[in-house]
């Protein structure tokens, strides 16, 4: 496990050390002789697999809970192996056993077979009365599961939920999760995500998988006995393949075509391998008849099987030479172990996976599939803990003993904030949808209104005044004053983007620390006051962030899934778009790109420190070194004059350098030096496809830059573009783009 990992899982356990104590407190509160009534539904024989961890948990404390035990779905099957037997043999009692399928296994026999569920599913419910259900994951049983008791109310405790496949299954999953009024979750990308659906963050959990907790244990027990069971006597650890594969229902021929394919591949690779029937979706009917017309269930390399019981699976894939295939299995559990899996088709496109799964996302012939068997059997990949440590089972079993039975049962969604909501009509329809963009500089305070496609309809300026007060007042007056004329401009203003020196907490609307150009502006809360005044949701962050924000919406970066910004301006700044998404940092100090360290002797910084690409490039210290030049009457050659009432600055600098003041020209290049030198450390550090400078020094560096790359970084990022953006306002269309695409998209 990586440091990081360790940590954060460190981190989960001292949350559970004061979770603890407030368990006690709801213990006394909910009586200390209530044992929670916990019924778990199971429907197939994968969440079994991580269900069955969690029931055991339950039953080992009866001092605290009571176990109900509802079957249904495929486990009732025999075309599926009866699996409800496993059940059983785990020595759990059935208090209900409900036969739902409705036979078919085509898309009408799924919406059937929710609707048999839903009708039998209540006189159940009412019998056992449960304080609470556990429903796993995102198959078609379940929605009906977490229908029931939502209308029944009764609490429901999701497993797995926020993650993301690419199939129907999201969409299940997803509504399962509105429906549920706890959650339980694998990894933190699942929490982010269920937190973006306005989940309360109070009733999630990051566990880790509960099936984890057997999988970490698993691998040292006898395997060659279980490997022969399955595979036969001449078997080797290492020499077999495990294949698994399940229509799509969102595309079934394609789907039993890639299977087909699959079958294919396995035959001609000649390789001994257990082939486990489909599971009950839509087009599992079709994928057997594949499997028959091509004599699996006879073929001598193939063992066709309906079932596995999930101990004796885990030591299959995990001593498997190969895992193909499209099950969650595949993606998921089987990293544990460091197994080669092939992943094929969009069944589990947007999971997250370890560096052991090799994606076949289409095929035409047998030939890809069969090259990525070639490439994948037979090796050894690091184990991954994406998903979880081995200790879910614990601190389930703690949050279900924190969960208040006095508590409101109607669940909360946290939304962000609005103040009003404004009824449709015609007018609403006919005007331009806009956002009030607000950009505080170390020298201007301006407020414009951006349209949709990035048009500046009006701007205001004003000098930004020295004081918190008068500043915040300013903006205040400024942007009421913006949104008084929109509506004489039929502009409809959805909200407030505001674009800021400094580091920024945008989830708070807080400006923590600011730069030295604006003084008074820690600890700020920008969002209150504005979104009190004006009744328009607003959001905050930093002017490098908003810089890269622009070029993702209205620049060179539209479309592009990793590329950076470095604005060249008064300060140096930059933010980094990666995966499509703006990266803010854990402490919310991401992208401070001009305070990457390009010499250890170099200048001295604003931040404190030297050498910083700011100490040579920005626009401060230009205007330092030109005023060193001009005191020493080096500065001003013929053609050029300052007159007395004006600072030196930076412009005159450039203006002796393009008029052949030799030591102005020295000093640019040693700017641009250090600016291309922070470059190539970013392209060593993020490789991103694109970079793009900003601000009004940007086109007096581009060419120093291009060459300090060539010359300095490897050949392999040699090649990355280096362009000077075409936006005349980066901060305030990166301000407004907040807005456009929050309210509209929802993609911020």
């Amino acid at each position: 496990m990586g440091d990081s990992q360790f940590l954060f899982w460190q981190f989960q356990e001292l949350y559970f050390k004061n979770l603890s104590k407030r368990n006690k407190q709801i213990m006394e509160k909910n009586g200390n002789n209530r044992k929670l009534r916990v019924c778990v539904a199971t429907c197939n024989r994968a969440d079994y697999s991580k269900l069955a961890p969690i029931m055991f948990g339950i039953k080992t404390e009866p001092e605290f809970f009571e176990l109900d035990v509802v079957v249904l779905g495929s486990h009732l099957i025999d075309d599926y192996g009866n699996t409800y037997r496993m059940i059983e043999q785990d020595d759990f009692d059935i208090n209900t056993r409900l036969h739902t399928i409705v036979r078919g296994e085509d898309e009408a026999a799924m919406v059937e077979s929710v609707g048999l569920a839903l009708v039998k599913l209540p006189d159940v419910l009412n019998r056992l009365k449960p304080d609470i259900m556990i429903v796993h994951g995102d198959r078609f049983d379940a929605l009906a599961l977490a229908t029931s008791a939502a209308l029944m109310n009764i609490r429901i405790l999701h497993i797995e939920g926020g993650e993301v496949s690419g199939t129907i299954d999201d969409s299940i999953r997803h509504a399962i999760t509105k429906l549920a009024h706890y959650h339980v979750c694998c990894t933190r990308s699942a929490e982010q995500h269920l937190i973006s659906m306005c989940e309360d963050h109070d009733r999630i959990l990051l566990a880790g998988c509960p099936s984890y907790d057997k999988l970490l244990s698993a691998k040292n027990k006898d395997y060659m006995s279980i490997i022969r069971m399955w595979l036969g006597d001449d078997v080797k650890s290492k020499d077999y393949i495990v294949a698994l594969q399940h229509p799509v229902t969102t595309d079934i021929k394609h789907s039993i075509k890639m299977f087909e394919l699959t079958l294919d591949a396995l035959i001609s690779f000649n390789k001994r391998t257990l082939v486990l029937f489909p599971n009950i979706d839509a087009g599992s009917k079709e994928m057997v008849r594949v499997m028959r017309k091509k004599g699996i269930e006879h073929h001598p390399n193939f063992r066709a099987v309906k079932h596995v019981p999930f101990d004796q699976f885990i030591q299959l894939v995990a001593h498997a030479g190969c895992m193909i295939g499209n099950s969650s299995c595949g993606v998921r559990e089987v990293g544990a172990f460091g197994t080669p899996v092939i992943n094929l088709g969009t069944r589990q496109i947007g999971r997250e996976t370890g560096e052991n799964v090799l994606h076949v996302r289409d095929a035409d012939t047998q030939d890809k599939i069969l090259q990525a068997l070639h490439l994948q059997f037979g090796k050894q990949y690091p184990c991954s803990k994406i998903y979880g440590d081995g200790n879910a089972v614990p601190r389930i079993l703690k949050f279900l003993k924190s969960i208040d039975l006095q508590e409101p049962l109607q669940k909360k969604f946290c939304f962000p904030p609005v103040k009003e909501n404004i009824s449709q009509d015609i007018d609403h329809i006919l005007e331009t949808l806009s956002a009030l963009a607000v950009d505080l500089g170390g020298t201007n305070l301006r407020v414009a209104i951006v349209s949709m496609k990035g048009e500046i309809v009006k701007k205001y300026t004003q000098f930004n005044p020295k004081t918190y007060e008068e500043r915040i007042n300013l903006i205040l007056q400024m942007c009421v004053e913006a949104a008084a004329e929109a509506v004489k401009l039929n502009c409809r203003i959805l909200g407030v983007g505001i674009s800021t020196g400094g580091r920024v907490n945008p989830r708070e609307g807080i400006v923590l620390h600011s730069t030295k150009l604006i003084q008074e502006w820690n600890s700020v809360d920008l969002r209150t006051p504005l979104s009190d005044t004006l009744h328009l949701p607003v959001w905050v962050d930093n002017d490098g962030n908003c810089a890269a924000l622009a070029e993702r919406k209205f620049g060179q970066g539209k479309g592009l899934e990793n590329f950076v910004t470095l604005i060249t301006g008064t300060g140096i700044g930059g933010g980094i778009i990666h995966q499509h998404e703006l990266i803010h940092g854990s402490s919310f100090c991401a992208a401070e790109l001009g305070h990457l360290v390009v010499s250890l002797d170099g200048p001295d910084c604003s931040c404190g420190s030297h050498g910083c690409i700011e100490a040579y490039a920005s626009g401060m210290a230009l205007q330092r070194e030109a005023k060193k030049l001009h005191d020493e009457d080096l500065l001003l050659v013929e053609g050029m004059s300052v007159p007395k009432d004006e600072a030196v600055g930076a412009l005159h600098l450039i203006q002796a350098a393009k008029l052949g003041n030799a030591k102005a020209q020295s000093i640019l290049r040693t700017a641009g030096t250090a600016l291309g030198l922070g470059v190539v450390n970013i392209l060593h550090t993020m490789n991103p496809s694109l970079v793009i400078l900003s601000g009004v020094l940007a086109s007096h560096y581009i060419h120093i830059v291009k060459d300090i790359i060539r010359q300095q970084a490897l050949s392999s990022v040699q090649d990355v573009d280096v362009v000077v953006s075409d936006l005349v306002d980066p901060a305030l269309l990166g301000a407004a783009s907040m807005v456009l695409d929050y309210t509209t998209r929802r993609i911020y």
